[in-house]
Order: structure tokens, then sequence, then C-alpha cells
């Protein structure tokens, strides 16, 4: 109901109760629209910094720390078998903690392969994550300085290597079998220079390795296998061999 109010003429509302309810309930809901959209934009806000923070983080760990590798073949049957999980390091070949050893199980990009160019291939290598290009993993055998020769022995059939005219004691190896050296071959003898390292399968039988391709320099270390984590039942971590 509206009256006019004498002498300004002023209109004066009377409102009915059921209309202060209504409008009360108006504006109960408009807070609400209200607060849920400052909850929504909180929500997405806190997500978004989420996946900041665990996208950081995983390029920190992956890219410094190291990263889990997955097997494809059977180069290293004996110690690792096709689809296996390992963890590798980083921190200690990337910044030179550590020297590499003898018998060190290394990931590495095979001296022979082209890496694609482009920012984005080298953050994907840094990082491990939808990387192009192919990587190995195998056994160092002979280090900087290391005067090494592959053989057969013509006795069992079995993969030998001498290092500074000392025959190797490898347990490791899968089988009593090896592939033949040729002439075409790098068996040595021969020296490796420093800062190179000779890197062998452990299925030698079985093994594209530096017997076909010659020795591996160490900017192609991507890192050294820590330990398998998969299967379970396997979980085993790799100790250096004492020669």
């Amino acid at each position: 109901a509206i009256l006019l109010n004498e002498p300004t003429k002023s209109p004066i509302v009377f409102l009915k109760l059921s209309d202060l309810k209504k409008l009360k309930e108006e504006k109960t809901m408009a807070e609400k629209i209200l607060n849920n959209g400052a909850e929504s934009t909180n929500f997405i806000h806190e997500f978004i910094e989420t996946v900041v923070i665990v996208a950081v983080l995983v390029i920190v760990i992956r890219g410094f720390i190291g990263e889990p590798r997955w097997i494809p073949s059977a180069s290293m049957r004996g110690t690792l078998l096709e689809g296996d999980r390992v963890f590798i390091e980083k921190v200690t070949t990337k910044y030179h903690l550590r020297d590499i050893k003898r018998g060190d199980i290394l990931v590495f990009y095979p001296p022979f392969s082209k890496l694609e160019e482009g920012y984005w291939a080298k953050f994907t290598r840094f990082v491990g994550l939808f990387d192009k290009n192919e990587a190995y993993i195998k056994r160092v055998v002979a280090v900087g300085g290391d005067n090494y020769k592959i053989s057969t022995d013509p006795k069992t059939g079995r993969s030998q290597v001498f290092i500074n005219g000392k025959l190797l004691k490898e347990d490791y190896l899968y089988e009593d079998r090896t592939i033949d050296c040729t002439k075409n071959m790098f068996c040595g003898p021969a020296t490796v220079p420093k800062g190179y390292f000779l890197m062998l399968g452990d299925n030698r039988a079985n093994s594209q390795d530096g017997r076909f391709w010659g020795l591996l320099p160490q900017d192609r270390v991507i890192g050294k296998a820590l330990f398998l984590f998969w299967p379970l039942n396997r979980i085993t971590v790799f100790t250096t061999p004492k020669y």
C-alpha cells in the first residue's frame, strides 16, 4: 500500500510481512550465491597453486635428483628383466660428486644417436618425460685409463674381459654364451681415454653394446641405476661389484 505524506506528497510505502520475509529470503540467497562464487574462486586458485607446486617438484626431482626407468630389452638379463622398473639417480653423475666406477649400471644415450635439438627436446631430456631419444642401460666394464680386451674363452664359449692384463671376474653374467668378436668390432686391445667408458650388457649373447659402437663419453650419461623397485618380489638395491 502507498500513501502520500502531507505536505511533501512523498510516498510512504507499507510492506506486508510476507513481502519482508520474501525480501529477506532473496537477500540470503544472493549472499549464498556470492559466497559460493567466492568459494569456487578460492578452490580454483588453490587447485592451480597445487598443480604448479606439484609440477615444479616433479621437474626439480626428475631433473636434478632422479627418475624411474622401464627396462625394454633382455640385454641386462641376469640382473634386469624385461618390464622391470628401476630408479636412477642423477646427483653423483650430473655433478661429478662421485667417480663412475667399474661395475656401475648406467642409463645413457648411445654415442651414435643424434639427439633432437630445440628447447622442448632439451627439456624432455632434462626431466625424462616425453623424451623421443632412445636410451640404453648397460654396465661399466672399463673406465678412463683402463686397457681392455674382450674375447671368448675357447673352452667354455664364455665372454671374458681382460682389464690391464687381468681377467675380470664377472659373476653377474647371464649365460655362458657370447658373441664372438670380429675385426669390425671394438673389442680391443685398447685404452679407454679419460671421460669415457666401455659399456657392456650382462647378457653378452643378446646386447647391442660397446663392442658394436665403441666407447661412451660421460656427457651422454643420464644417471646411475640405484635400485629396482618393480616387481615388488624382486626389489633390489644395486651395489658396485668387487672385482
